[in-house]
């Protein structure tokens, strides 16, 4: 796995400019878009660009193991923790906290809030529907 951003003069696209300086720094993001050298999958993991690096023919099965690993969770939370995190991203922490605390109203009176808790006092594996 490589990743390049740059080759022969083209634009980095799809957000490239705006997105990697936000992930690695000012600094790091200037070094990689405008020499445009394709990174290796270690230094991608050690930017923080990919959260593992695995061989060819394991990523079908970590894939799919981390898949069902979100899967395994409420539905509900997790749909709500990914709205949280976008928002997060371009609004003051008062203001994220306040919202965060209003997803978590809808959260509370949930079937799968009621199971989490019952699974939880009884040791079991949670049975999430995503009600």
């Amino acid at each position: 796995m490589a990743a390049a951003f740059t080759r022969r003069g083209v634009l980095p696209e799809s957000g490239g400019t705006w997105l990697l300086p936000r992930l690695v720094g000012w600094a790091k993001a200037s070094e990689i878009i405008f020499t445009g050298r394709t990174l290796k999958a270690e230094e991608c993991l050690e930017l923080g660009l990919v959260n593992r690096v695995v061989p060819d023919e394991l990523l079908a099965k970590e894939t799919r193991a981390l898949a069902e690993e979100i899967a395994a969770n409420a539905p509900l939370a997790v749909q709500a923790s990914k709205r949280m995190m976008r928002m997060g991203l371009s609004e003051e922490f008062d203001d994220h906290v306040h919202h965060v605390f209003l997803q978590l109203l809808p959260l509370f009176g949930s079937k799968d809030f009621k199971e989490g808790m019952k699974s939880f006092l009884e040791k079991r594996k949670p049975e999430f529907e995503g009600r």
